[in-house]
């Protein structure tokens, strides 16, 4: 099953983070904030405009994203915990 955002949003997959410090310290799970980067899985077609048209989104499929703490809402596919948010919701784009 594969999920197909509508519209100005897109499907965010969190990045895991690493549960150990620099120094080798091991943080539990209950002591972890999730993390607010991710992988863009899917985006929608696009922003309607007032004339009717349609304006394509900034971000794409594989594109790294940094996004608020409390953005989007979770959703659970086959398993898999994603995010789906608005394109406004997203702060920024990593690139290499």
């Amino acid at each position: 099953m594969q999920v197909r955002p509508l519209q100005d949003r897109v499907l965010v997959q969190r990045v895991e983070e690493e549960n150990k410090t620099a120094g080798g310290i091991i943080i539990p799970d209950n002591h972890t904030e999730k993390p607010a980067q991710g992988t863009v899985v899917a985006v929608g077609t696009g922003y309607r405009l007032n004339d009717g048209g349609v304006r394509a989104l900034d971000v794409k499929a594989g594109d790294t994203v940094i996004f608020g703490k409390y953005a989007g809402s979770e959703v659970k596919v086959e398993g898999a915990e994603y995010l789906i948010m608005k394109e406004d919701d997203l702060l920024g784009v990593l690139e290499n």
